[in-house]
């Protein structure tokens, strides 16, 4: 399910820098400001839910009979 919002996380987060750098600038006015800011919180959204989804899946392991288990470090 390939759409436009199925964008790459290292692009989004391209995207999140260069959205800091223009808001850090000061040189946008401030309606631009806050669509701006409104547009960075949704990908740090997005990015925070793309790492836990990818945590969840680092933190399971496949046993030798093809199940997955929870890896666990004792």
């Amino acid at each position: 399910m390939t759409n436009e919002k199925e964008v790459k996380f290292e692009d989004k987060l391209k995207q999140l820098e260069t959205i800091v750098n223009e808001l850090e600038s000061g040189e946008i006015d401030l309606d631009l400001s806050i669509e701006k800011y409104t547009e960075a919180m949704k990908l740090v959204k997005q990015c925070d839910e793309k790492l836990k989804s990818v945590e969840e899946q680092v933190n399971k392991i496949v046993t030798e009979n093809g199940s997955l288990e929870d890896f666990k470090v004792e």
